[in-house]
């Protein structure tokens, strides 16, 4: 079997569309924690909250669909640890675990594999279903940060709804809309659908 036929069988995510190799697996999950780290200077201010509007949360499910469940969470782990060591590349250059917007990471975590699952069933190739499979993403990534911020700074669960999901949803909508063009569009450029 070539390996051009085995890396298009059920299953696949882009990231296997390239040689399979130990190498290509780290460098693919370093890439991954690199991108997000990068995506999460792409910060602005909420008025209000502590939590800001990043290119993070999208770099880390867009990790998740073109890497896969193991790959996409072994980059964001990767991202998380490093950020707590002293990387200064979680939101505006920060690092650490201090941060109330803490939990928004772990829940990248758990996105990113539950997204890398979609996608090896095939979610990344249509764009109904892509749009789908980063809305649940999001969902998961508000489920750890919201009672996270509120255990963190103290809040009730009402404002940390205000604080912590409302002011993001219109931004979660454009980036379903975004990845529901850019990932099927990278299978119609790569042949595979």
């Amino acid at each position: 079997m070539s390996t051009a036929t085995a890396t298009a069988r059920p299953g696949a995510v882009l990231a296997d569309l390239l040689p399979a190799s130990r190498v290509r697996d780290a460098a693919l999950v370093l890439g991954g924690a690199v991108l997000t780290g990068l995506a999460a200077q792409l910060s602005v201010l909420v008025p209000g909250s502590p939590v800001p509007v990043t290119g993070q949360t999208f770099a880390a499910l867009l990790v998740g669909a073109t890497l896969g469940t193991r790959r996409g969470f072994l980059s964001l782990a990767l991202y998380a640890l490093a950020g707590v060591a002293g990387v200064p590349w979680f939101a505006g250059g920060t690092s650490g675990v201090g941060s109330v917007s803490f939990g928004y990471i772990v829940g990248m975590l758990l996105a990113s594999a539950a997204v890398g699952a979609l996608a090896r069933r095939g979610a990344d190739r249509s764009p109904l279903r892509m749009a789908g499979t980063v809305i649940l993403g999001e969902a998961i990534i508000y489920a750890v940060g919201v009672p996270y911020l509120a255990l963190a700074a103290d809040l009730p669960a009402a404002k940390a709804i205000a604080l912590g999901l409302t002011p993001f949803l219109i931004g979660d909508v454009l980036k379903a809309a975004l990845a529901m063009g850019l990932l099927p569009t990278a299978w119609k450029f790569a042949g595979r659908r």
